[in-house]
């Protein structure tokens, strides 16, 4: 399998290199815009997850909140 997934690889890529460059930039940008937005916004979904995750057992933790002062600096 692995093997003939390599071969197509080789002729896709031979052909690709043998193309005119402005086709060349074309055929990769459509290839690669969907999959760099599809990974942003993946990545965002993410850190968005995470965030609100720490926000969360921020929040759990009413104990440290009240040992601060109104200015939000500990105490030494």
């Amino acid at each position: 399998m692995f093997d003939g997934v390599a071969r197509w690889w080789d002729g896709f890529e031979l052909w690709l290199a043998q193309q005119w460059f402005p086709l060349q930039f074309v055929l990769v940008a459509a290839v690669l815009l969907p999959i760099c937005a599809a990974a942003t916004w993946l990545l965002r979904r993410g850190v968005d997850f995470a965030m609100t995750l720490a926000d969360r057992l921020r929040r759990a933790r009413p104990d440290e909140q009240a040992e601060r002062p109104a200015d939000g600096r500990r105490r030494s």
